[in-house]
């Protein structure tokens, strides 16, 4: 009797392990609709031959990212429309938002990971439908938040192939300059003209495409990550900003708080950045017109006079982000972009913004799609 039901328990056991490996390489595709509208916010400046900066604050859910097919269709309707206004050239550079890359971790899914209600709910769907790459990623994670960064690190291979197709793709289908926001992968470099994943640390990295489709330059690094991502994130001190060459001058490119720190801008004109594009990413909600909570946890630059809760956070945004500011900055100007739209319960807050002439030309709107064009 013992021995048979030793049997019947392994047999069970051996049928629970076949099912759950079926389930775990189930990946349905649910109905999907979305929308594909953008509106145009900022157009400043006269046409001309010297090319514009176009940012694009895209509104985006995590079923836009269940294939790169869906996400790509929605990017392509945007740069169509942007197209059809007359704001797609030869010297056109595109600046997408920070973190656009990142959430192709969830990407190629079951259902039940859009369909969670929270953002933990959703990572736990993510672990139990990828149980051995999760395990491979935990045991080689770093930092004091392993279970975050075994998230990001799991899929890093495929994120960044996926990553360089599609936004590589969209600057050759349209036959621009592309800042393709940022996405975050274990030490990102460009090797024989394809986006490679290392095994250090995770680092918040942003990638131009130029309209061959081709990486210019290697990944720039977030330099000053923020307080809540540094126990997952890498910081890249030592490195200075690099500046491409474009069709319409030089670019350098600035992710998120990076662009808070004098000391990038004056780097960058030491290079004769002529362009800045700032791709950024705020969490919550209302946090566009709370308190600015300072520099969270890094020393505050000895050039700024600006005190946590003396301005709202988009204030400061307007205050720091010095394009276009002369001594500080040269550049002839600048867009900072960020990414709109709802994560599960995880809000976004941000309105994108020009800088030329020592001037800011705000999107007035908080949520939504949006077009906003500098013509040079």
């Amino acid at each position: 009797m013992r021995k048979f039901l030793y049997l019947l328990f392994t047999l069970a056991l051996i049928a629970a392990l076949i099912t759950y490996a079926l389930w775990t390489t189930d990946r349905p595709t649910g109905h999907y609709l979305s929308d594909l509208r953008i509106n145009l916010a900022v157009d400043q400046g006269t046409p001309a031959d010297r090319g514009n900066l176009l940012g694009i604050q895209p509104e985006l859910f995590p079923t836009d990212y269940q294939s790169p097919e869906r996400l790509h269709r929605k990017l392509a309707a945007y740069l169509q429309t942007a197209r059809d206004l007359g704001f797609l050239n030869a010297k056109t550079v595109v600046v997408l938002p920070e973190h656009i890359g990142t959430w192709l971790m969830v990407g190629g899914e079951k259902d039940e990971l859009y369909q969670a209600t929270t953002l933990k709910e959703a990572m736990n769907w993510l672990a139990i439908s990828n149980p051995l790459a999760f395990i491979r990623a935990l045991a080689s994670a770093q930092g004091d938040n392993r279970l975050d960064d075994a998230y990001l690190r799991m899929k890093a291979e495929r994120m960044a192939h996926d990553y360089q197709a599609l936004f590589g793709g969209l600057a050759k289908e349209f036959g621009i300059t592309l800042v393709a926001g940022s996405i975050v992968l274990p030490e990102p470099s460009v090797s024989e003209g394809e986006l490679k994943i290392g095994r250090g640390a995770l680092y918040n990295s942003s990638l131009v495409f130029g309209s061959d489709g081709r990486p210019i330059g290697q990944p720039q690094r977030q330099r000053h990550p923020v307080f809540e991502q540094r126990d997952v994130l890498g910081a890249n001190h030592p490195t200075v900003p690099q500046v491409i060459d474009t069709p319409a001058g030089r670019l350098g490119v600035l992710i998120g708080s990076d662009s808070w720190y004098p000391l990038h801008y004056r780097q960058l004109n030491d290079q004769g950045a002529q362009l800045i594009a700032v791709p950024a990413f705020i969490i919550g909600r209302d946090t566009w017109d709370k308190p600015w909570s300072g520099y969270k946890g890094l020393s505050t630059p000895s050039e700024v006079s600006l005190k946590p809760g003396e301005v709202s956070e988009g204030q400061a945004w307007h205050r720091l982000t010095l394009t276009g500011q002369l001594p500080i900055s040269q550049a002839r100007g600048g867009v900072s972009v960020f990414l709109r739209g709802q994560f599960w319960d995880s809000g976004s807050a941000g309105q994108s913004f020009i800088s030329h002439d020592g001037q800011h030309f705000p999107d007035g709107e908080a949520r939504g799609a949006r077009l906003l064009n500098l013509w040079l």
